[in-house]
């Protein structure tokens, strides 16, 4: 029988955790504010060695990046 294969809503989709520019461990997500724009501003903290790091992330549905959402595409009638 095949699988079916659903994605999770994006809100439950992983976030990619960056790596330590000083002891190359995993950062640890430790909070998400509002941006300019709609962005989100995403600030990471090393367990290891205590180094933030924050990093600015676009509203993907704003971005000029989107594909088809600025294209000509409608939904089915």
């Amino acid at each position: 029988m095949p699988q079916s294969h659903t994605w999770p809503e994006p809100s439950l989709l992983p976030i990619e955790r960056p790596r330590c520019p000083k002891c190359h461990g995993r950062m640890v997500l430790d909070s998400i504010t509002l941006g300019p724009g709609g962005s989100d501003l995403r600030t990471f903290e090393c367990p290891k060695c205590e180094y933030v790091h924050n990093v600015m992330v676009e509203d993907p549905l704003n971005s000029a990046n989107t594909g088809w959402t600025n294209s000509d595409l409608n939904p089915p009638k």
